[in-house]
């Protein structure tokens, strides 16, 4: 198991990483972010960054790349990361098997930093209690102009239509009014016209109709 490579209770001076990753689509825009705080709980880093159209899962694996590699590179020794994302936690500790082919690499990438740590350990945590990073990611969506899914669901609740490539076009011509069909049945009970597969309210069809009428031709003939 992934937790049995470093030891089970943690020295002193360790940096705790709160990261989050969004994706407004899934796939779509995406953004990561990671709030480091230092053993005093300081904030040491604050980090967002859109990263184009990716699914969730890919974006919070770039938000644990994204803290453990400045872990590398600021010779920080000891890291817990906490994420709400429950996949990326599981298959990090082992638990879940990494079966999507976009994961696997990212998953290498992280698992080969963590054990370069002397401590690493990554924990679950309520997304209520990663408001930090949620709230940064989806900053650095607003920034680069990414529109919310809740933006669009109040437009139509309030009856806005959104825009959409068809508005700029000029409006239809309006249709020439409908001729009466001159070989509809004439019916006995002075309902004409009436489509060709129906004859009025007598509900019977317009073939014994038409047969009825050929009839009554011969008739005076």
């Amino acid at each position: 198991m992934f937790a049995d490579s470093h030891p089970s209770s943690p020295p002193a001076g360790v940096y705790v990483a709160n990261i989050d990753g969004a994706s407004r689509g899934n796939p779509g825009p995406a953004s990561y972010a990671v709030v480091l705080r230092d053993p005093e709980g300081k904030i040491a880093l604050e980090l967002a960054k859109n990263i184009g159209r990716e699914t969730n899962n890919v974006a919070e694996y770039f938000a644990l790349l994204a803290a453990l590699d400045y872990a590398a590179s600021h010779n920080i020794a000891a890291l817990r990361v906490r994420s709400d994302s429950e996949l990326l936690v599981r298959q990090m500790q082992g638990r879940y098997k990494v079966k999507s082919a976009d994961l696997k690499p990212l998953h290498e990438r992280a698992t080969k930093l963590s054990r370069q740590l002397q401590y690493f350990a990554i924990e679950h945590v309520r997304r209520e209690l990663n408001r930090d990073a949620d709230a940064l990611a989806n900053v650095a969506l607003d920034s680069a102009g990414v529109p919310k899914f809740e933006d669009r669901k109040s437009r139509i609740a309030e009856g806005v239509a959104p825009a959409t490539a068809r508005d700029n076009r000029s409006p239809a011509p309006a249709l020439a009014p409908a001729r009466a069909n001159r070989s509809a049945s004439r019916c006995s009970r002075a309902c004409w016209p009436r489509p060709a597969s129906l004859c009025c309210s007598c509900r019977r069809s317009s073939s014994w109709y038409n047969a009825s009428r050929t009839g009554a031709r011969r008739r005076r003939q």
